[in-house]
């Protein structure tokens, strides 16, 4: 399917005054050479002759001797009342025939990138393509509040200013991070003054900041085993040196990072609901990991993704509120809460490196929407956030409740569930000779999504299991697809 571009837009067209060539030749030339290369498509408007010539500063007779030629070769079409278009019936053999040596197509020279970007994958995964049943990261969003958002967004798009047009402050808007200071506060017992918080586009580009601002190539960096793969991709574009840290049911292993590599610059974790497995991490790991911190000048960065949402206890208290010394940089997102789309993260930062985070968010991304930002502070403010947090977290916990229970009832003793207290996700593990990616695959090209487990190890030794989304799947409709997993997972 061909997208059309509506109205007429002026090409680049540059003629040159000194040629031997007549202008109504350049003009037709330059016509006919952007339609074989496809920069201007079938169906395509193009200007009047009128409003070229003037674009042009030429008399209007040489446009039309080439608009002329171009509707008699057929490049263009006229429409009675409506303009001039490109050919909506160009042969493909035509369009095929672009120019280039030998009146062929020129042959792309060698690509030449990175070696860092070169690190990443190009494409996604089978298994990570699409939203549906235990698709992780997807939510309810039909039980999102859509009326309550559209009202107060039509009521700031009538208060827009013209002001409100120019670059912001790379930190946030002001008013955004007054009142995002006093819910940190509060929910997660997050010691910081709203000068601390810079608003960035999701917890994505906040790990990149991270990397940009506490990072060197080479420089050892303690991150999770098994971790969250994007938290892994961030750190690698740094060119830094990944340390994997055995996980356990207390969280990171802080005694065996220290054994594996004492000066490490930052350790990356997740500490309220560890992305993939689920550990909390206890508080004698989070003081020991503290204590190396400010013993060794270290950074800690802790990814507090999804922490509102706890089933079986109140929300555990963020780990930047037991520290004293500023060595903890604290990442959060609406992403999970709210929607993905909004694009609205933020970081607690401390204060010795306020200006250099600053600095570099400015040389890489200028700011973040203001106007969502306002948005956003009108719906916590008066309390449609927290309702929504009650409302979805009585939710999530049904539909996790249903999983678990469908996952007993089908497997049995088969399967140990991991992670199940928070969070909206858990992961199950496989018996000992299947192979995740396989069946994740397989069943990938049947439109049902199973995120294996193993791709979150850096190791060798990596747990085969899946990673099951569980917010955007009905309570009533977990019997059926856990049956269809062991399914696919017996075949």
């Amino acid at each position: 399917m061909r997208t059309k571009l509506h109205g007429a837009l002026s090409p680049l067209i540059s003629l040159d005054r000194k040629s031997a060539k007549p202008f109504h030749r350049q003009i037709y030339d330059s016509f006919r050479a952007m339609i074989l290369r496809r920069a201007l498509q079938p169906g395509q408007q193009v200007p009047s002759s009128r409003s070229l010539a003037a674009e042009l500063g030429i008399s209007r007779i040489p446009v039309l001797g080439a608009y002329d030629q171009l509707l008699a070769e057929g490049y263009f079409e006229s429409r009675a009342g409506a303009g001039t278009f490109v050919s909506s019936f160009l042969p493909d053999e035509a369009l095929a025939a672009r120019p280039g040596e030998n009146g062929g197509r020129a042959k792309p020279g060698p690509v030449v990138i990175s070696k860092l970007s070169r690190s990443l994958p190009v494409e996604w995964a089978t298994w990570a393509r699409g939203p549906g049943a235990f698709s992780v990261g997807q939510m309810a969003y039909e039980h999102f509040p859509l009326r309550v958002w559209s009202d107060l967004v039509r009521r700031r798009v009538r208060k827009v200013r013209a002001s409100s047009m120019n670059y912001a402050d790379p930190m946030g808007s002001k008013k955004f991070r007054e009142v995002l200071t006093a819910y940190l506060r509060t929910a997660r017992a997050v010691d910081c003054e709203a000068s601390q918080i810079m608003v960035v586009n999701g917890s994505q580009q906040a790990l990149d900041l991270c990397a940009r601002v506490l990072l060197d190539p080479g420089s050892p960096v303690w991150v999770e085993e098994p971790g969250y793969d994007l938290m892994q991709q961030a750190l690698m574009l740094s060119g830094c040196r990944r340390i994997p840290v055995s996980v356990d049911d207390e969280g990171l292993n802080v005694t065996a990072g220290i054994k594996r590599c004492r000066n490490a610059r930052a350790a990356f974790v997740t500490p309220s609901h560890q992305y993939p497995l689920g550990a909390t991490m206890s508080v004698s790991r989070r003081l020991q990991l503290l204590d190396w911190a400010h013993r060794h000048s270290a950074w800690i960065v802790e990814d507090d993704y999804d922490s509102e949402y706890r089933y079986e206890s109140m929300p555990i208290a963020s780990l930047q509120g037991l520290d004293h010394g500023g060595r903890v940089i604290y990442i959060g997102t609406f992403s999970k809460t709210l929607f993905p789309a909004l694009r609205i993260g933020y970081m607690v930062i401390p204060l010795s490196l306020v200006d250099r985070f600053a600095a570099v968010r400015h040389a890489s991304d200028f700011c973040s929407s203001q106007f969502h930002q306002a948005v956003l502070a009108d719906f916590i403010e008066e309390g449609h956030f927290a309702r929504h947090i009650r409302k979805t977290r009585l939710l999530y916990a049904e539909r996790r409740s249903a999983l678990v229970q469908a996952i007993h009832n089908v497997f049995g003793e088969q399967m140990q569930i991991l992670g199940a207290e928070a969070g909206l996700h858990l992961v199950v593990t496989l018996p000992d000779g299947l192979s995740d990616v396989e069946i994740s695959a397989r069943v990938a090209r049947q439109g049902f999504w199973l995120w294996p487990l193993s791709p979150c190890y850096m190791g060798t030794k990596a747990r085969h299991g899946f990673i099951l989304g569980f917010g955007s799947t009905a309570a009533a409709d977990m019997p059926l697809l856990v049956k269809r997993m062991q399914k696919v997972i017996s075949a």
